[in-house]
């Protein structure tokens, strides 16, 4: 065990990934930007298609490949820690690491099922114990698609109708005289364990046939109060952002020194940063075999 943290540890020490977004847009557009903008409000009666800042379409598209890349990135270095990606003009490497679903993977414990039960639910959760320091008062996350969050409210849905009470129904009634029936499972717990589910659509996109689920101990170090997850970069690297001004400048209108002939200017976003799963081990993966109409 100590030997596996170890080299993972290793594997991304002083390897940080740089993540970078661009923009340009014409010295003419630049002039009306305020127009569009206010066009694309519209009237309160009449709302038509907002139209986004520039500056505002590349803060979002930046923090949608680094947040992405936190989750799913893979690194691009090979067995010996050297980078296989280079710039081409300069030669310089261009490092990136594993996300945090990356490293969890490689080191978890894995189930796969073809009928979810309340068994797979208490499978997952013993081999999570069997993990931690202590054998009662542990909360795992347990962080799924949206096939698997479904199939477990079905699932203790199940288990419930099974488990006889006073034969009371219970139910809620609203204002407007209508009755709610049913209920939504965020917790189960076991054994004097709980797992919390939490549904996360992003999961979704990698995983569109199959019930994935990763179940994780967010709890820090009790020695040490580390997290168990965290994020690294170099002190004043987390977010940049850089101008390449052309003819009229940012505005489209300005005078003054240009680095480009062309009517345009160009916005760079970047920033460095990684992610570090310190015990990916103290982790379990439940996932469905692959289906051929999962919402049928």
């Amino acid at each position: 065990m100590y030997t596996k943290y170890t080299s993972n540890v290793e594997k991304f020490r002083g390897y940080i990934s740089t993540h970078r977004c661009d923009i340009d847009y014409s010295a003419q557009y630049a002039t009306m930007e305020d127009v569009f903008i206010q066009i694309g409000k519209g009237k309160d009666d009449d709302p038509v298609y907002r139209l986004p800042g520039v500056k505002k379409v590349l803060l979002d598209s930046f923090m949608q490949a680094r947040e992405g890349k936190f989750a799913w990135g893979k690194s691009n270095l090979d067995k010996d820690g050297n980078p296989t990606i280079f710039e081409p003009e300069t030669g310089r490497p261009i490092i990136t690491s594993d996300g945090a679903v990356t490293q969890i993977e490689r080191f978890a414990t894995k189930f796969v099922f073809t009928k979810l039960t309340v068994a797979w639910l208490q499978k997952a959760l013993a081999a999570m114990n069997a993990k931690s320091e202590r054998g009662t008062g542990n909360k795992y996350a347990f962080i799924c698609n949206s096939l698997m969050w479904d199939d477990v409210q079905r699932c203790i849905d199940l288990f419930l109708k099974d488990r006889h009470t006073d034969g009371d129904f219970l139910w809620s009634k609203g204002s407007n005289g209508y009755v709610a029936a049913g209920a939504t499972y965020d917790t189960y717990i076991y054994g004097g364990n709980t797992i919390g589910f939490k549904l996360d659509r992003s999961l979704d996109v990698e995983f569109p046939d199959r019930k994935y689920a990763l179940m994780v101990d967010l709890t820090p170090d009790s020695k040490t109060g580390k997290p168990a997850i965290a994020k690294y970069t170099f002190k004043g690297t987390d977010y940049i952002e850089n101008h390449i001004l052309g003819v009229g400048g940012l505005n489209g209108m300005s005078s003054g020194e240009v680095s480009s002939p062309v009517a345009g200017s160009k916005l760079i976003a970047w920033g460095t940063g990684s992610i570090a799963v310190f015990n990916p081990y103290k982790s379990v993966v439940l996932m469905s075999s692959k289906i051929q109409n999962p919402w049928l």
